[in-house]
């Protein structure tokens, strides 16, 4: 993660901190299935919240779906407008939301490869690696349907994991996000990975046409379905949501039945969308999404 993202994203802190999600009681209750635990990385002690649907049970392997907040983010208050509470208990999947660790006072994903540019020396791909391996060690999670989502910073985590460690995730969402060039020149999976973006036009913080160190969403659309071999030309379809017009553009037939799939939020800001498209909201959008797969492909 280079200096550059930093000095850009660094003007989120306010928006969020600043939000009204974040006037919600923090000591409210954990609901029944949800657990704040901890667990010591590198010397570290991480903090994530783990929600286990009541229909879980022994007998088979469920999947799992890590959802990573944004810069300035708390995950306690990411949560509540980025639920997917309600879908782990119907589509009985193990949901966690980890925390990031501090990076001048603000919480963060570290998305970039060690070098001397990147201002962060969070170990978090060895986290995220050693959070799979203690839930796995607790629950019975199918290792092939570990999923990876997240907003803004941490859609750009999402996409480093698909892109460096891609033996742990099965596919990928991606709201408010994109890729850093220095993951975009680096990316190298080593399975077909289907992926999600969900994407304003008039998003001030991480534009659609990308620039400041970020690739645009028409090149990360470009390299995925580049990568997985999809066909060139989507099928869209428009629809009105209220007043907001969103563009739904699929990608389909890639190796391994993989697709890709972008919605297009027209004038949408840098926000987790409050959107319904065909009767789903975002969350829905992003596990309906990426449950179709595991690392061999469309299951």
């Amino acid at each position: 993660m280079t200096r550059l993202f930093f000095v850009t994203i660094a003007a989120l802190s306010c928006l969020f901190s600043c939000s009204e999600n974040d006037d919600m009681p923090l000591d409210a209750p954990d609901s029944s299935g949800q657990f704040t635990r901890t667990l010591s990385h590198n010397g570290v002690t991480r903090t994530y919240i783990l929600y286990v649907p009541d229909s879980y049970n022994e007998t088979s392997n469920v999947p799992l779906m890590l959802n990573f907040h944004g810069f300035g983010q708390r995950a306690d208050r990411y949560l509540r407008f980025a639920d997917m509470r309600s879908l782990a208990d119907s589509g009985s999947f193990i949901l966690v939301y980890p925390q990031g660790t501090l990076l001048d006072g603000n919480p963060h994903w570290n998305a970039g490869l060690e070098s001397d540019t990147n201002k962060s020396d969070a170990d978090d791909f060895g986290f995220v690696e050693a959070l799979i391996d203690e839930i796995s060690s607790n629950y019975r999670i199918d290792p092939a349907r570990v999923y990876s989502c997240g907003f803004s910073n941490g859609a750009f985590f999402s996409y480093a994991l698909a892109c460096y460690h891609s033996d742990k995730i099965a596919a990928i969402g991606s709201v408010a996000g994109t890729m850093m060039v220095e993951t975009f020149n680096n990316c190298s999976p080593s399975h077909p990975t289907a992926m999600i973006n969900i994407h304003g036009t008039s998003d001030a913080y991480v534009p659609y046409g990308g620039g400041r160190g970020l690739k645009s969403i028409d090149d990360v659309l470009a390299y995925w379905t580049d990568f997985n071999n999809t066909g060139a030309t989507p099928t869209v379809n428009r629809i009105t949501d209220g007043a907001t017009t969103i563009e739904r553009h699929f990608y389909a037939e890639g190796d391994k039945n993989t697709s890709v799939e972008h919605y297009k939020v027209i004038n949408g800001g840098h926000v987790w969308f409050d959107i319904g498209y065909d009767g789903a909201n975002t969350s829905a959008l992003i596990w309906n999404f990426v449950s179709r797969y595991d690392v061999n492909g469309f299951r």
